[in-house]
């Protein structure tokens, strides 16, 4: 499996260790902390916060993805992220933006992002070509259906192959519209249009994915309905648990895990880190 990653102004070596991505939603309605972070002072303070934690990514949000979450205008997505980035992209860490827009992704890219991060992995008329000529990486998801109907119905024929067969497309899309494979990371999609045992299942399944796709895995678990079905803990209550799914995650082989929680990701993988690791 590749481990480098092409991260616009960055570049990182997964070889080392696996990057722990801080969730930084700009939005009043995010399902974990919607509306803290709404101010630009707040989202300043809680990047820098991050960075001292030992961050090695900044996701921003716009938009909630949440399951029946609404869709948000172009203009109100943009209004709520740009000036973020602007005031961010001189810290000295990557800046990710999650976002399905075509339109905000090139905002982005010009305002200094490193990385866009698409639920929709680039399906959007003119999302590949908002992104392919820049040195952003890409973070390609699965999803079943959109945030509004996703956790409706959800069924698979066979959840892990389903997922890869989905990824592979994708991958295959972007390799020919000319993007570098070193750019690209792959996200199952934890909680978006799966069950519990779904989510679990492609947990179980990280290493398979890396190994058939060749591509690193992003693992999103932090404070999710998955933790939350497992430890009967609201949301509040489940950081033990969603260092747990990380650390799960990361022993599949996951490279990069994106959390809300980024202290105590950070000293949970130092810990595991050292105690996987013989340096003799």
């Amino acid at each position: 499996m590749r481990q480098y990653l092409q991260c616009g102004r960055f570049g990182h070596d997964l070889a080392k260790r696996p990057l722990v991505m801080g969730i930084l939603n700009v939005t009043p309605d995010s399902f974990s902390d919607g509306g803290r972070h709404q101010s630009l002072e707040f989202a300043f303070e809680a990047a820098e916060r991050m960075i001292k934690d030992g961050v090695d990514i900044i996701d921003i949000g716009g938009e909630s993805t949440r399951p029946g979450a609404p869709a948000v205008p172009v203009q109100e997505e943009l209004r709520r992220v740009m000036p973020v980035i602007y005031a961010l992209r001189e810290l000295g860490v990557p800046l990710s933006i999650d976002t399905c827009k075509p339109e905000v992704m090139r905002e982005a890219i010009i305002a200094g992002a490193d990385m866009i991060n698409d639920v929709n992995a680039f399906r959007a008329p003119g999302a590949v070509d908002a992104v392919k000529d820049s040195d952003c990486a890409l973070c390609v998801m699965h999803m079943q259906g959109t945030p509004q109907d996703m956790q409706a119905h959800p069924g698979y024929a066979d959840v892990v192959g389903d997922v890869i067969g989905f990824l592979r497309e994708r991958m295959d899309t972007l390799r020919a519209a000319g993007v570098a494979h070193e750019r690209v990371t792959i996200d199952p999609g934890f909680g978006f249009g799966k069950t519990v045992d779904h989510n679990y299942i492609l947990l179980r399944n990280i290493s398979r994915m890396q190994h058939e796709l060749g591509l690193p895995v992003l693992a999103g678990l932090s404070r999710k309905s998955m933790i939350g079905a497992v430890t009967g803990r609201p949301l509040e209550q489940r950081l033990a648990g969603s260092l747990a799914g990380a650390l799960a995650a990361v022993a599949q082989g996951a490279r990069i895990v994106r959390v809300h929680d980024v202290a105590e990701t950070v000293d949970a993988l130092k810990v595991w880190q050292a105690a996987t690791t013989d340096n003799r």
